[in-house]
Parts: structure tokens; sequence; C-alpha cells
């Protein structure tokens, strides 16, 4: 037994290394894997350009509606009117 504890003595600088490296693979692969990951980051850049993509659509269909609105409506400012 006494063997066993001198020869981790003599190696425990390869397992403050092991164990270190250890600690450090499992953080990469939090960062990778986990909920703040950066998977997750680009799914919402993504999501993010298709929510701008639909709000410029609707933006625009909402002008083309408001212009036909006032074309029934004949809102047109008047011309020749003076203040």
């Amino acid at each position: 037994m006494w063997q066993v504890w001198q020869w981790l003595y003599a190696y425990r600088g390869l397992f403050i290394v092991f164990g270190l490296v250890v600690a450090l693979g499992v953080y990469v692969g939090c960062l990778f894997f986990g909920d703040n990951s950066l998977e997750v980051l680009m799914g919402l850049k993504r999501k993010q350009v298709t929510l701008y993509e639909k709000v410029q659509n609707l933006q625009y269909e909402n002008a083309k509606l408001q212009k036909k609105l006032f074309e029934l409506k004949e809102l047109e400012p008047p011309k020749n009117r003076r203040f």
C-alpha cells in the first residue's frame, strides 16, 4: 500500500495536469453544447434575420394597403387650398 502512495506522490504533477485538461474539456464542451452555447447563439442570429425580413415584408405590405385605402377613400390633399 505504501508503494501505491509513493507512486501517486511521484506522479502528482501528471495527475494535476490530467485533471486540468479534463476540467478544460468539460468547460469547452459546455461552451459548445450547453444552454449558453455557440450553437444557441447562431440559432438566435438566424431567427433574428428571419424576423427582420418578416418585419420588412409586413412594412411593405402595410404601405401598399395604406395607399390602396387612401385611393379608395379618395383622401388626396387639396391642391388649390390656401391657409
